[in-house]
């Protein structure tokens, strides 16, 4: 009987065992598909914070245009533009004479 025990039972055990861990260590919450998923998260969630800082540098660039002691009156055109004219994407505004 014990030899029976130890010729079966405790190697089904260890299968089982390995079975578990194996598992858990390619499809569990923090196995290989979990980490290729938080890999190909990081990249997209990169490039959108690439996108971000893009767009920040713009703005400062643009807010720097408008510093006081040295303004751009370019910026000051097209801000006034925007702001007076309601202006949207692609839109020409022609200059009048002034009465």
């Amino acid at each position: 009987m014990l030899r029976f025990f130890g010729a079966s039972v405790i190697p089904a055990i260890c299968t089982a065992i390995i079975a578990y861990f194996g598992y858990y260590a390619v499809s569990g919450t923090r196995g290989y598909r979990a980490y290729a998923n938080v890999n190909s998260e990081l990249a997209i969630q990169q490039q959108k914070l690439a996108s971000v800082r893009g767009e920040r540098m713009r703005l400062e660039h643009r807010i720097g245009l408008l510093e006081s002691g040295h303004v751009d009156r370019d910026m000051v055109e097209e801000v006034e533009r925007e702001q007076l004219l309601g202006s949207t994407p692609g839109q020409i505004a022609v200059p009048r004479e002034r009465h």
